[in-house]
């Protein structure tokens, strides 16, 4: 569970981190991995919908370590925030980097 703390996870989250917050990262960009440290990107495309109101873009704000908004403005269309989150599996020992695409 504190393997992104540990001596062997912390060069893959500093790659996602830029002051100490989370790098926020366009549809087209990735974090700069050194070659020693490449692994492979499994790719999610998660999709919120929901009623008005309800605290999706307050989601999407606080998993992308960004301020949620003050005061609640609706959405026009669909926006999309792209994360990337390190994690090494229990089941294989190699780290994987996931790309979460969230459509909100």
């Amino acid at each position: 569970p504190g393997w992104l703390l540990s001596p062997a996870g912390r060069p893959y989250l500093d790659s996602i981190l830029h002051k100490n917050q989370r790098r926020a990262f366009g549809l087209l960009e990735r974090p700069a991995l050194p070659p020693a440290l490449a692994v492979p990107t499994v790719t999610y495309k998660l999709f919120l919908s929901g009623k008005s109101g309800v605290g999706k873009t307050a989601l999407v704000a606080w998993l992308g370590g960004t301020p949620a908004p003050p005061a609640h403005h609706e959405t026009l269309g669909i926006e999309a925030t792209t994360l990337f989150w390190p994690a090494k599996p229990r089941a294989s020992g190699r780290p994987v980097l996931f790309q979460l695409q969230l459509w909100d």
